[in-house]
């Protein structure tokens, strides 16, 4: 998933990303205090924003103005009755194409769209709004490609943060930010194989303390890690920044064909563990279905399970065609059982009035 259009690069080819799949005033995000994936860019797309906001960061990039009013309070949208169902569809929220068609042929529109941040980009205000003016929570991967978490840990990229920080201040408009997900995993930049538990940590608690201080208090913040099934060794307590600073826990997994997974074991193992360290509620941050014969049955187990779970949010279907074709229309049989399982009249809400 290589495209700046669709799917960041840095995701896995697909033998080794269904291998990694299947085994704030008012309140800052609601933690402590009241009050583009676009989908994003490739790894040498986010070197080439990353590149402008250097040049931003000396004094080029005026700082926006002083938004009006107060923050908007994130609240009620943690703990909702209804659940979320969420997608990552080709170029949304900027462009809303694709979520229109995901609505037309789901037969329910989404209230929740995920979209992907590279590091370096400046927020993207007009996405946000799209999606908010459409009935959905924007929810952002904020990705780190060019950048060490030890780097922004220091506070190497503050001029950069507190732009994107002042741009959600002052779009007012609510957003969830997942901030280098799947970090247990080995296939980022930010992952296993470049960066500790601890360099982690400090890194999300530092972006977390600017948005504080600068009185963000749009911000939902998302910690979420990949199923634990492709690495069970990496613990995931020493990647936790503590509940001060989580309000979601979003665990990522897909169903593929190398293990015919069902929800039990995609995602209890992983929220097992995390259940002995934070009761944080939890979503599904992202997930998909291989093509085939097993598809409307993953689906209808991924549903039903959401809905069963309490302490379960809802869902983000990532609904693109990429390594392979994970959208909800890949067969009508796939689409029949999506449109069937989302027609219960728990799955979404109006985000304005949850």
């Amino acid at each position: 998933m290589t495209d700046s259009n669709t799917r960041p690069g840095s995701r896995l080819p697909v033998v080794v990303r269904l291998l990694a799949v299947a085994a704030l005033v008012l309140p800052l995000a609601a933690c402590d205090l009241l009050g583009e994936k676009n989908i994003g860019p490739t790894p040498s797309a986010a070197a080439a924003s990353g590149a402008a906001a250097a040049a931003g960061a000396s004094g080029a990039a005026a700082a926006p103005a002083e938004p009006t009013g107060l923050p908007y309070d994130v609240r009620p949208l943690l703990k909702p009755v209804k659940k979320y169902l969420g997608i990552a569809a080709d170029g949304a929220p900027l462009s809303m194409a694709a979520v229109d068609e995901f609505t037309a042929k789901a037969g329910k529109k989404p209230n929740m769209i995920e979209f992907y941040s590279g590091w370096g980009d400046e927020y993207d205000s007009k996405g946000a709004r799209n999606a908010w003016d459409s009935g959905a929570l924007p929810y952002i991967a904020w990705e780190p490609f060019t950048v060490s978490l030890a780097d922004i840990a220091a506070g190497k990229s503050d001029d950069y943060v507190k732009r994107y920080a002042a741009g959600i201040r002052n779009a007012n408009v609510p957003v969830a930010i997942s901030f280098a997900h799947e970090f247990n995993g080995g296939w980022y930049e930010w992952g296993t194989k470049h960066a500790t538990a601890a360099d982690f940590v400090a890194a999300y608690q530092h972006l977390h303390d600017v948005f504080a201080q600068l009185g963000v208090g749009q911000v939902i913040w998302v910690w979420s890690p990949n199923s634990i099934n492709p690495m069970p060794a990496v613990a995931l307590k020493p990647y936790y920044p503590g509940d001060t600073y989580v309000d979601w826990v979003g665990i990522v997994a897909y169903y593929t064909h190398l293990e015919a997974g069902t929800f039990d074991t995609l995602y209890t193992p992983t929220l097992t563990q995390i259940r002995t360290f934070t009761q944080k509620p939890w979503l599904i941050a992202e997930t998909g279905s291989e093509p085939g014969a097993r598809k409307p049955a993953d689906i209808a187990n991924l549903a039903a399970n959401v809905i069963k779970r309490p302490d379960c949010l809802g869902f983000i279907w990532f609904n693109i065609n990429k390594e392979t074709n994970w959208r909800i229309d890949s067969d009508p049989q796939a689409l029949s059982s999506f449109k069937q399982a989302v027609s219960d009249g728990r799955y979404g809400f109006d985000v304005k009035s949850p």
